[in-house]
């Protein structure tokens, strides 16, 4: 396997231009939402809303600001596929249509999919859905395609800051604390990186600086595997089954002893 590969998004550059959402979507061929229309979604200038099988990227927009609009802020974030290295929607797939790469990221194969949506529920970040015209669940491959041929993915390329960085992982994590020690010296002491250590599903091959905590971007701040909750659900379904089984016992015994009477 290759060195794994991902996202470093500088979210303190980000200015909304949406350039990354519409090289994904030119280059992977996505149709348009609502049939093309341009619909106002009414929160900011967000009319994307939110990441599903058509949208792969999503360009969030934070408005921070007092009542009087005298001051704030904006918080803009790009926002796309974690490639989780413990991946929840990889190890509940039941046809192995979601696949982990030679480039460490995870990318679902509409060929083997069968739509049950059990990766969209095992998902902690929303961050796949059922795309309508192949009825096969779908989100970023970090652009599989094109790493294959040695390209970089279509939105990294298309984004004029360099607020989405592309690379390999190692080299992504230097930078980017090299990036938070610069803000903190610049006075920004609220700067850190989510999700660029194992702490958090082994590592997240898509991490992100930010200058907030994670529920302001809609992100979890700590996201957790389906299989968490498997131990706990196994230990209450074998007491289920035991208590069914010794309810049967003491009614078949009571039959019995009624049965035998004189």
């Amino acid at each position: 396997m290759a060195e794994p590969m991902g996202f470093y998004t500088d979210t303190t550059v980000c200015i909304g231009c949406k350039a990354c959402e519409v090289a994904c979507k030119e280059w992977n061929q996505l149709p348009a939402a609502n049939g093309g229309a341009n619909t106002m979604s009414g929160d900011s200038y967000d009319n994307t809303r939110r990441l599903d099988g058509i949208h792969w990227r999503h360009v969030k927009f934070v408005e921070q600001f007092s009542e009087t609009r005298q001051d704030g802020r904006w918080l803009l974030m790009s926002d796309v596929c974690k490639h989780c290295v413990q991946a929840g929607c990889l190890e509940v797939c039941p046809t192995g249509a979601i696949i982990r790469t030679e480039f460490d990221t995870v990318v679902i194969q509409s060929n083997t999919c069968n739509g049950c949506r059990d990766c969209i529920a095992a998902c902690p970040f929303g961050v796949i859905d059922i795309n309508p015209v192949s009825g096969t669940a779908q989100k970023c491959t970090l652009c599989y395609d094109r790493l294959q041929n040695g390209l970089e993915p279509a939105c990294s390329k298309a984004c004029p800051t360099d607020s989405i960085q592309f690379g390999t992982i190692s080299e992504l994590r230097a930078r980017a604390q090299k990036r938070v020690e610069q803000l903190h010296q610049a006075g920004e002491s609220r700067a850190y990186l989510y999700g660029a250590d194992e702490k958090m599903l082994g590592g997240l091959n898509s991490f992100y600086l930010l200058v907030d905590r994670p529920e302001v971007y809609g992100l979890p701040p700590d996201p957790k595997l389906p299989s968490r909750h498997l131990q706990s659900g196994s230990v209450l379904t074998v007491l289920g089954a035991l208590m069914v089984g010794l309810a049967g016992v003491f009614s078949f015994r009571s039959r019995t002893s009624e049965e035998v009477r004189p």
